[in-house]
């Protein structure tokens, strides 16, 4: 599979090998497609000002093409198997797939129209044939199972020997090792997977869509600021609603809009608005393509031997078993519902002390936890969003602390085209070596954009290709009007620093083999350098060189920091509770045995949610099933644990920060030279007791949420 719908990609996920039901080049390739050929922009970087909707169909079966002739090469080689002739053939195989690819990818997560999407329900299944037929190529397999067996006889260094190691597992873990009854039954299964992951995408962007919520009065915003009402003019503008206000959906399950907005109808409506999205039983709803999703894994995961499809994922992850995630999510579970049933009572409380007569439902509790934060922090939103303006944030938060940890500084391209104007691009300069990669950012919401925020490549670096990153973040900030400032909440910032952490992994690494590039690492080790990057969002150094009035320019009061910090550990039991939700229903979907009668959604979702003692009425999963886009499509089911994994792991390396100086350079190259430029290199656990000098703590991240 190959996705940039989530944060980042693991290892195996890059596209290598053969096999497609397209035989010969399509005769219309003579035309001057850009995507068959490589750009001679800077780093290769997709010319989107010369790509139509229909070039990239064409562009898809060419390179299957293509591959499956390299492949065919490889296999067919009657001399003895070599790394050279075998590995690094393999690493070289499909070049033009993966390019087309990465920009197909990021167009039809970001910038997706009808014909994109028709062209991804065809082309989802021929692309799980693809590489089924790599993996499942018996000659090819013959030839990556000698080079492991005599790995170590072979004059290798550690990292190829890795590399042979990391094939021989995909190889496997892809049924390389089935009867042929069994691969063609995976087969199958491959390609239906594929096909209703695509449907689920298509589903859930139209239903978020439809979902938006229409406000036909205005005075029912009242709670918004000016901008937030004019933003929603606007976006009702653009859905050919003059006259009305439009509030878009966000991913999750809470909504922005909940914390500003006065009338409670109104917040209700739209907290339905967002929990049902997928299920009014019509084009949009996903739980039928749920339930035979989860069938489907668990079926596959039988195939290859697995108990179930936790068993096979996690296998290939840091956890290595379900009951290993398992045990991190149940010992956190009590402290943070603990905590969360705390804060609903002081949520209670204010209500009760208001005369409000009625018991706190979850489309209350951002609305008057906000007001419990003024009360006892004497802080809320608006007072924060004046002194993150965007461009500030970006320039003088995000750029400025890469600057002071890796020597890196940025210059804006308004030259090299873009797939939407909202979208913009940034030269790379490392302090030693120069120009080291390209960066695009796509901040702003629209409606044919996947919700959510991530990281991608369009060029992934590479010595032995001689490629350097072409990368990008996409977030879904609401859109100010045209004449008003981009003003965001910690949150938003918060998710600037993450997404720009990926990228840095991206950017900065520095290895050979594009198995092994970048983010090219195991999922429950991917969000360490994403995570790690938000603790600089309130570093003191970094926050007072970005947090300042978008009118004035004067920096934050010291009071106001003040306070931002003291709230820290604030409404931390209902963010931890909201995850942990979500965490456990997706493990609980992906522990399902194949023998298992098909589960109704709805029904199944509450009784996970009661048997882990989760159910907490005020406090809903972070995502429900039915629109829970990173577990169905985007790559982490049976995975969504591996930020809380991730957590352990980053607020023990930010100890170590903290222990030797903080935010200096020569911290930052450490933490480059040992974890960003390494890739997936090595086994993940290794590499961060080499930097730490030991296992990770848990204890840094309780006191960071306030648990301990």
């Amino acid at each position: 599979m190959i996705t940039v719908s989530l944060d980042a990609d693991s290892a195996h996920n890059r596209p290598t090998g053969s096999g497609s039901p397209t035989a010969g080049a399509p005769a219309s390739t003579a035309r001057a497609n850009p995507l068959l050929t490589t750009s001679t922009l800077p780093f290769q970087a997709p010319p989107f000002d010369q790509i139509h909707d229909a070039d990239h169909q064409l562009a898809l079966e060419e390179g299957m093409r293509q591959q499956l002739a390299e492949i065919a090469t490889i296999a067919d080689r009657t001399d003895d198997p070599t790394f050279d002739n075998t590995i690094v053939a393999m690493e070289r195989s499909g070049l033009l797939l993966h390019r087309v690819y990465n920009v197909f990818g990021a167009l039809t997560a970001a910038n997706t129209n009808d014909s994109l999407q028709h062209v991804k329900t065809v082309e989802a299944p021929k692309l799980a044939a693809h590489f089924d037929a790599i993996h499942l190529n018996d000659k090819l397999f013959a030839r990556v199972n000698s080079l492991h067996d005599r790995r170590t006889s072979l004059g290798l260094d550690a990292v190829q020997i890795f590399l042979v190691e990391r094939y021989y597992k995909d190889f496997v873990r892809a049924g390389a090792a089935l009867s042929d009854a069994d691969k063609t039954r995976l087969r199958a299964l491959n390609q239906e997977e594929s096909t209703l992951a695509t449907d689920f995408d298509n589903h859930l962007l139209a239903a978020t869509k439809a979902g938006g919520l229409v406000v036909d009065d205005r005075a029912q915003l009242d709670g918004l600021s000016a901008s937030d009402i004019a933003s929603a003019a606007a976006a009702a503008t653009q859905r050919g609603l003059a006259g009305k206000w439009v509030l878009p959906l966000q991913n999750t399950t809470k909504q922005p809009a909940q914390a500003s907005l006065t009338d409670r109808t109104l917040r209700h409506r739209l907290f339905v608005a967002s929990t049902e999205r997928t299920e009014h039983s019509d084009g949009n709803d996903t739980r039928a393509i749920i339930q035979r999703l989860a069938a489907l894994r668990a079926e596959s995961a039988r195939l290859l031997g697995f108990p179930t499809y936790a068993a096979y994922a996690l296998d290939d992850l840091m956890a290595k078993t379900p009951d290993t995630a398992l045990t991190l999510l149940g010992d956190l579970a009590p402290p943070a519902t603990a905590k969360a049933h705390a804060e609903a009572a002081k949520i209670q409380a204010l209500i009760d002390h208001q005369n409000g007569g009625f018991k706190l439902e979850p489309w209350d509790w951002q609305y008057y936890a906000e007001q419990v934060r003024k009360v006892e922090y004497d802080l809320d939103e608006s007072q924060i969003k004046p002194y993150f303006e965007l461009d500030h944030v970006l320039h003088d938060g995000v750029f400025f602390a890469a600057s002071q940890l890796y020597g890196l500084t940025f210059k804006e391209r308004h030259d090299i085209p873009v797939y939407h104007p909202d979208v913009r691009v940034f030269e790379v300069f490392d302090a030693d070596s120069g120009l080291v990669a390209l960066w695009y950012c796509d901040y702003f919401k629209r409606d044919n954009k996947v919700g959510g925020a991530w990281n991608g490549s369009f060029i992934d670096q590479s010595g032995l290709l001689d490629t350097k990153p072409v990368v990008f973040n996409v977030a879904n900030f609401p859109k100010p009007a045209a004449d008003q400032p981009a003003l965001l909440g910690l949150d938003d910032v918060t998710t600037m620093f993450h997404e720009f952490g990926h990228a840095l992994h991206a950017m900065l690494s520095n290895g050979e083999y594009p198995t092994f590039s970048g983010t090219n690492t195991p999922t429950d080790f991917v969000e360490l350098p994403s995570q790690f990057n938000e603790h600089w969002a309130l570093d003191t150094t970094v926050l007072s060189s970005y947090a300042r009035h978008y009118q004035t320019g004067e920096p934050m009061p010291d009071a106001l920091v003040d306070k931002i910090r003291r709230t820290r550990t604030f409404n931390q039991g209902f963010a931890l509770t909201e995850y942990l939700a979500a965490s456990l229903l997706d493990l609980a979907w992906h522990t399902l045995p194949s023998d298992a009668p098909p589960q109704d959604v709805d029904i199944f979702e509450a009784h996970t949610l009661a048997h882990y003692h989760m159910d907490v009425r005020e406090v809903p999963p972070r995502y429900r099933t039915s629109y829970f886009a990173h577990i169905w499509s985007g790559g982490y089911g049976a995975g969504y644990y591996a930020y809380l994994w991730s957590e352990v792991l980053v607020d023990d390396a930010y100890a170590w920060f903290t222990e030797h100086g903080g935010l200096t350079r020569a911290n930052g190259q450490r933490f480059r030279d040992m974890i960003l430029s390494r890739g997936g290199t090595e086994d993940a656990a290794k590499m961060y007791r080499d930097f730490r000098g030991r296992d990770p703590s848990v204890e840094p991240l309780l006191k960071k949420r306030g648990l301990m």
